[in-house]
């Protein structure tokens, strides 16, 4: 679905402070065994994941947890996690590999170029403080017109996410992500999908292909 406006987000020179500026590792110590939404909208994901990740994809799980919402019956060559707090991914049965790195800190991504098939994130979006940065990054691991898939709720630690996310509507963030992604010069085909549950958390995803 495409969007339905082509609108840009003019960013202020504050966008990406938040309210919490200590280090994130701090906030991250302590590992959270908890969903961040209610189970439909863990289950529209998976449905989201099931219909856009290939079967034997080379997936990168950036900005990962204890579980990732992949559907478990789909074969992916190679799942990758990257996260904030070793526990949590070392409890996480869909990783393959996981490694601990700290995007607000180190926008870089330790990978090589063309080296999965597949990104996503999922809810996590809204804390990164060089998401264009992070995006370029996205676009150069990925293969030539690799997926990026990312996926967000309603829900989210407002003390840690950027001072952009927090002062736009729920309807208004996907033009944030949209123009993160322009302005990265690495994707194409972006695309927005409202995949809500009836009732409960609601769940939206935008995706992307690398160019």
């Amino acid at each position: 679905m495409p969007f339905e406006k082509k609108i840009t987000v003019k960013l202020s020179v504050d966008a990406h402070r938040r309210i919490d500026e200590d280090l994130d590792e701090n906030f991250y110590k302590i590992p959270r065994f908890v969903t961040h939404i209610d189970t439909g909208a863990i289950d529209a994901v998976t449905e989201v994941y099931r219909n856009y990740i290939p079967v034997n994809a080379n997936v990168l799980d950036l900005m990962s947890s204890w579980i990732s919402h992949y559907p478990e019956d789909v074969h992916y060559n190679r799942i990758v996690g990257l996260g904030m707090n070793a526990r949590e991914l070392a409890r996480n049965k869909q990783l393959d590999e996981w490694l601990v790195h700290d995007l607000n800190l180190q926008p870089e991504l330790p990978f090589r170029e063309n080296e999965f098939d597949v990104c996503t994130i999922c809810v996590s979006f809204d804390y990164l403080i060089h998401p264009i940065s992070v995006l370029k990054e996205i676009g150069r691991i990925l293969k030539k017109n690799g997926i990026l898939v990312i996926t967000y709720s309603n829900r989210v630690f407002e003390t840690k996410a950027t001072t952009a996310w927090l002062s736009l509507s729920e309807h208004d963030r996907k033009y944030l992500i949209r123009t993160y992604l322009l302005e990265s010069e690495a994707f194409s085909n972006i695309d927005f999908i409202d995949c809500s549950p009836s009732t409960g958390d609601p769940l939206y995803a935008v995706l992307a292909s690398a160019t």
